[in-house]
C-alpha cells in the first residue's frame, strides 16, 4: 500500500494527543497517509510552517484562522480550520501570593465556581492584573477576557494580558513578571510541581466544551488536495475516540510522555486525561469532569462567529464584517463529508454552549 505523506506541525502540549496518538497507533496508515510529525517551538512558528508550506496541517489556537481572516497577526494566506482536535483542557494559574490571600475568602479557592473565584482574583489584585497567556489570538486570551470583564474588571485597562511561551510560564509566576496564567496542560501542572504558584480554576468552569486546538490548514489546500486532508480528518477522529476511552489512557500517558514529545513524566499527563488535578504543592486536588475531551472533533461556525466578534469589538474592528468573515474559517462542511465516510460513523448530538453566566454563546451573532 502506497501511503501519502503528511507532514504536520505541533506543539508538546496534551491536546497534541491526536496528532501523536493517530501517527503512533496507525490510525494514519489506515488512511493511507503517513504521518510525520515535526515539534515546533512557538504558535507563530507553526502558524508560518503552514503559510510557508513547509508542513501541510499544524495543531492550532482556534482563533488563529479566524484571526487571520480579520488581518491580524501579519499572515497573507487563508487559513482554515478543519477538524477540532481538542476541547478544554486550559487552567488558570495564580501566583503564590495571590492563592494566600485568597484563601480567606469563601468558595475563592473550590475550583468549580468561575463567578467566585473571578471575583475573589478581582478584588486581590491592587491594580493591573498581569497574566500570562501562550499567543494573543487564543483561547486562553478569550476567556480570560470574557470571564473577567463579565465580573467588572474593566478591560484592557486594568487587566494586561503578556505573552509567554507554555515551557516559560512556571518560571514567569516565580519571577513576579505575571499574576496568573491561562495555559494548556501540562505546564499548569509543571508551575504546580515547581511551587511557582497554584491551579485557581480549569477552563471548562468558564465555557465547557469550548474549542482549544484546532487542525489548521491553507485554505487553497481545501481544493488542491482534499482527499489526503479528508483522511487526516479521519485519522484524528479515529484518534480522538480512542483518546476519549479511558481504557486508553495509560498507553496514551506512555505514548506521549516519551522525549519525542512531550517529554514529561507520564503521571503529569494522567492528570490531564483523568481530571484529577493537583492543585498546589501543599496537595490539594480536584477531580474535574470533562477536563479535556478528543472526540468531539466537528467545527463549529458559531464558535468562530463567536471568536470573530470578540476579536472585533476589543480591537476596534468592524463586527458586522468581522463575523461573516470569521465564521467561514471553519470548514464545517469539508470535516462533514470527510467523516461521513467512516463506516458506522454517527453525527455527534449538538450540545449547548451555555458560558459560566448562563449567557448563550450565540447571543447577537444573528442565529
Amino acid at each position: 500500500m502506497t501511503l501519502f505523506p503528511l507532514p504536520v506541525g505541533f506543539l508538546p502540549l496534551v491536546d497534541a494527543a491526536p496528532l501523536i496518538v493517530a501517527a503512533e497507533m496507525g490510525f494514519d496508515h489506515v488512511e493511507s497517509i503517513a504521518l510525520d510529525l515535526r515539534r515546533a517551538t512557538s504558535w507563530s512558528g507553526l502558524r508560518d510552517m503552514v503559510s510557508f508550506g513547509q508542513v501541510l496541517a499544524a495543531q492550532m489556537l482556534s482563533p488563529m484562522p479566524v484571526a487571520a481572516a480579520l488581518g491580524l497577526g501579519g499572515v497573507s494566506v487563508g487559513l482554515s480550520a478543519i477538524s477540532v482536535l481538542s476541547t478544554n483542557g486550559e487552567v488558570i494559574g495564580i501566583s503564590n501570593r495571590i492563592a494566600d490571600q485568597l484563601r480567606e475568602r469563601p468558595n475563592a479557592l473550590a475550583f468549580d465556581d468561575a463567578a467566585a473565584a473571578g471575583a475573589a482574583l478581582i478584588s486581590v489584585a491592587g491594580g493591573p492584573l498581569r497574566v500570562g497567556v501562550p499567543f494573543p489570538f487564543s483561547m486562553h486570551a478569550e476567556l480570560l477576557y470574557y470571564w473577567l470583564s463579565s465580573l467588572g474588571l474593566p478591560a484592557p485597562s486594568a487587566l494586561e494580558v503578556r505573552t509567554v511561551p507554555p515551557p516559560l510560564m512556571a518560571a514567569a509566576m516565580a519571577s513576579g513578571e505575571i499574576d496568573a496564567f491561562c495555559v494548556g496542560e501540562p505546564w499548569g501542572s509543571i508551575a504546580v510541581e515547581k511551587n511557582a504558584g497554584e491551579l485557581l480554576l480549569a477552563g471548562c468552569a468558564i465555557w465547557p466544551g469550548a474549542p482549544e486546538k484546532i487542525l489548521g490548514v491553507r485554505t487553497d489546500l481545501l481544493g488542491t488536495i482534499p482527499e489526503q486532508l479528508g483522511a487526516l480528518v479521519r485519522a484524528v477522529w479515529h484518534a480522538g475516540q480512542w483518546l476519549d476511552n479511558p481504557r486508553n489512557y495509560t498507553v496514551a500517558c506512555e505514548i506521549l510522555s516519551s522525549r519525542t514529545y512531550l517529554d514529561v513524566p507520564s503521571e503529569i499527563i494522567d492528570r490531564s486525561l483523568t481530571g484529577h488535578l493537583l492543585t498546589s504543592a501543599r496537595g490539594g486536588t480536584h477531580m474535574v469532569h470533562d477536563f479535556i475531551g478528543f472526540s468531539q472533533t466537528q467545527p463549529q461556525e458559531r464558535h468562530a462567529a463567536w471568536m470573530a466578534d470578540r476579536l472585533a469589538g476589543r480591537l476596534g474592528l468592524d463586527r458586522s464584517a468581522a463575523v461573516p468573515a470569521g465564521r467561514t474559517q471553519f470548514a464545517a462542511a469539508f470535516h462533514r463529508h470527510a467523516v461521513q465516510a467512516i463506516p458506522g460513523y454517527e453525527p455527534d448530538l449538538p450540545r449547548p454552549d451555555r458560558l459560566f453566566d448562563g449567557r448563550d454563546l450565540n447571543i447577537d451573532l444573528g442565529e
